[in-house]
């Protein structure tokens, strides 16, 4: 089996707000599916690069995060690799996102979506910097 393209999939209570700050954030193409179920953004100038998925949730609960016993937990996270951090952040918060109270490394940063979904900008790995 040959694998077309891979998606990712975040639940929101606004899928519409959240694909706009995604869409925004990164620069990619914003697309509905044809019964307007689903809005999935795509960088297209990258191919094998995976899409971004939103799916509207009736009563969707904003995850926690760090972890609370009894409250919703996150579910996944993303993370952007950048060439300066501190300018992915500004980034970030110009199209919505909020930085966290807690943060775990100096080299890099935790941010919350609009939807609450934990996510960080890090520096390149050494390793894609050949």
């Amino acid at each position: 089996m040959k694998l077309g393209a891979m998606a990712i999939i975040l639940d929101s209570g606004n899928s519409e707000e959240l694909s706009d700050f995604y869409s925004k954030m990164l620069g990619w193409t914003k697309h509905k599916s044809d019964d307007g179920e689903w809005i999935v953004v795509v960088n297209e100038s990258k191919e094998g690069t995976p899409w971004l998925t939103f799916q509207e949730i009736e009563n969707y609960e904003r995850p926690v995060w760090p972890a609370v016993p009894g409250k919703q937990q996150q579910m996944l996270h993303l993370d952007f690799h950048v060439e300066e951090v501190e300018e992915g952040v500004k980034q970030a918060l110009a199209c919505g996102a909020v930085l966290s109270d807690i943060q775990l490394e100096d080299s890099w940063r935790v941010l919350l979506d609009p939807a609450g979904h934990p996510f960080c900008i890090l520096p390149m790995p050494t390793f894609l910097s050949d």
